[in-house]
């Protein structure tokens, strides 16, 4: 089978490249009763909330939702955002040295489209050098809507002039892979970076 010419590859960045998880926080807050923990990011700050945020909706907005349904949980759902910098445990050093082999191959053009808030994301520009590769990132708390929905995948393409037939979108959730298949992107899903180095073989650029 021929392969596609790939001429952007775009990575997703929580889960593939920075190692992110609220966990990470709350072993802490709720002294690794596990349990407990369980149930209150089940519950309370779940991943449906958290993905308003990464939707565009403030976190004052969403903490104010939570505390007025949850006012005994108070201090640990403000620490969501208080303490959100301690849910980052580390960039995936792998993956970085994958991206870093891609950068200096100069074979394709990289970019980023992540699921994250605005009010957040200056944390991790802080915090990780390896953002410098791209030659742009897709922030969809920025952009008002996220991924799995088209317009997200859309804009990065008009934004950056692409076509997703000459793209390769990296993600580790299936959901946003099966999407951007539907768009015509050719697509990876994540789940570690040997998988990655082969995948990318395949493709031809590395």
């Amino acid at each position: 089978m021929k392969m596609p010419k790939i001429e952007a590859v775009i990575f997703d960045l929580g889960g593939v490249l920075v190692d992110w998880n609220p966990e990470y926080l709350y072993a802490k807050i709720f002294k690794n009763d596990a349990k407990k923990m369980t149930w209150f990011l089940n519950t309370v700050c779940t991943p449906a909330w958290n993905m308003e945020q990464d939707a565009g909706r403030t976190f004052e907005e969403g903490i104010e939702i939570l505390t007025t349904a949850y006012p005994e949980y108070e201090p640990e759902i403000r620490s969501f955002f208080e303490r959100w910098e301690e849910m980052i445990k580390s960039e995936n050093q792998d993956t970085v040295v994958i991206l870093k082999s891609l950068s200096e191959l100069n074979k394709v053009k990289l970019y980023a489209l992540t699921n994250w808030s605005s009010e957040t994301f200056p944390i991790a520009q802080r915090r990780f050098d390896f953002l410098k590769r791209f030659e742009g990132i897709v922030v969809s708390g920025e952009e008002k809507t996220r991924k799995p929905f088209s317009k997200i995948y859309e804009i990065t393409l008009d934004r950056y002039g692409l076509k997703a037939e000459n793209c390769l979108f990296i993600d580790d959730s299936f959901e946003n892979i099966e999407a951007a298949k539907l768009l015509g992107f050719n697509t990876v899903h994540f789940t570690n970076a040997l998988q990655l180095n082969m995948d990318l073989k395949e493709f031809g650029l590395i």
